[in-house]
């Protein structure tokens, strides 16, 4: 296929996937709505978890996509012309999600961040002395300025990229390469700090006796496997309305397949092995609570899950080549893989270090046999679901209405020629 022939390949978006974008945003808002009037019903502290699992999945998508377009333009890769538009609508979301934080960022400079965070509780960070020495970073005034940066630069990044790569459609300048490869550098350095931070003061802060220097490479691991499996499905449900055909290819599959295999599979392993090895190793108590909670009660079979469903089923099925070139087993990996990140999100945000009663313990079996899945934030609310799905919705639904604006392949960029004919070795 060359490059006169794209524009017949369908690339615009129509018919039913046109349609569905704005239904996804409507079932998105009134699903919030909805787990909004349970939260009470459900208890405060069960909702804004679940409100922030559900955030922290979206968001985590949205950068996983911004972190591939910014990389793609810094490399001045070719085979990824044919699916960086699609990671391109994915990132636009940045420009609206900061709106679903917004709630979050009350709570906290309202006084009422103990709900969802301790080191909102006042009286906590004055007489506990190890949060009194972090009472400076997590003041909710400091706290929220952070916030309301990371937000900005997101948004700013996530506009000007969708702006310039759809400009190039319309006029075929080669300058918006050009300027996307220029900025690329200076984006790649202030998205590490910033997602790197958020991580950190979003979810890591939840227990903020608790740190670990590997957490933000963690966080993002795990955003590249949620990311590579929704661009995957996205690409195969648009190839499966009609759209872009033949612009997307075996061998595009096939790369894609070892993105997801090498960073949200190997690279997720590693990165998780290693941090809970080093914790293992130091054995301090501060650290070791953390990982503690998540092998008692209801919490050790969801670990367990992680093990082995986010990393040794992938594994073996990823490491041949012939699952990532066929397209419809590859799918089926990349949706398990997208609810192992959801899970896995879920494990980092929901539970609960029950410190008072790990450190009246007197044995780790005595700690095990008496401790409750309530001392440990473990138990199913229909919010944990309602938040996340309604949260997923608007993403898929801001996603599809981005699409609908502009081509689904960019068609004037001078390496398009490359990624269709890209051929793995």
């Amino acid at each position: 296929m060359n490059v006169a022939e794209v524009k017949s390949d369908n690339i615009r978006l129509g018919g039913f996937a046109a349609k569905l974008g704005p239904i996804l945003a409507v079932i998105g808002i009134v699903i919030l709505a909805l787990s909004a009037t349970l939260g009470e019903s459900a208890g405060w502290n069960t909702f804004w978890k679940s409100y922030l699992v559900g955030w922290m999945v979206t968001l985590g998508l949205a950068l996983g996509a911004l972190f591939f377009v910014l990389l793609q333009h810094m490399t001045r890769s070719g085979w990824s012309v044919s699916v960086r538009r699609l990671a391109e609508g994915v990132a636009k979301n940045l420009t609206w999600l900061w709106m679903l934080f917004v709630p979050i960022l009350v709570l906290v400079l309202k006084g009422d961040g103990e709900i969802l965070y301790q080191w909102g509780d006042t009286n906590l960070m004055q007489t506990d002395h190890m949060l009194h020495a972090k009472a400076g970073y997590l003041s909710p005034t400091f706290w929220s300025i952070r916030a309301i940066v990371y937000l900005v630069v997101w948004t700013v990044i996530g506009t000007l990229y969708f702006k310039w790569s759809t400009a190039q459609d319309r006029d075929g300048d080669i300058k918006w390469t050009h300027k996307m490869q220029k900025w690329a550098p200076l984006c790649m350095i202030l998205f590490a700090f910033t997602q790197s931070y958020a991580s950190i003061d979003w979810m890591m802060t939840l227990q903020p006796k608790w740190f670990s220097t590997m957490f933000a490479v963690y966080f993002w691991a795990s955003c590249m496997c949620g990311f590579f499996s929704l661009l995957i499905l996205l690409a195969r449900f648009l190839q499966n309305t009609g759209h872009i055909q033949k612009s997307i290819t075996t061998e595009h599959y096939h790369d894609l397949g070892k993105w997801l295999f090498g960073i949200g599979v190997v690279f997720w392993a590693y990165i998780a092995f290693s941090q809970y090895m080093l914790i293992w190793y130091a054995n301090l108590p501060v650290e070791t609570n953390w990982y503690m909670t998540r092998q008692l009660g209801g919490w050790g079979p969801v670990s367990l899950l992680l093990l082995f469903g986010h990393f040794l089923l992938p594994f073996l099925l990823l490491i041949t080549r012939w699952t990532k070139r066929w397209r419809s087993p590859l799918p089926i990996i990349a949706a398990w893989l997208l609810l192992m990140f959801c899970v896995d999100i879920y494990w980092l945000v929901m539970p609960v270090v029950p410190e008072v009663a790990i450190d009246t313990a007197t044995s780790y079996n005595e700690l095990a046999t008496n401790i409750t899945n309530a001392e440990i934030g473990y138990g199913f609310s229909i919010l944990n679901f309602t938040c996340l799905i309604g949260m997923a919705a608007l993403l898929l639904g801001g996603t599809l209405i981005n699409l609908r604006k502009c081509n689904l392949v960019a068609t004037a960029d001078p390496r398009l020629r490359e990624a269709l004919q890209f051929e793995n070795a």
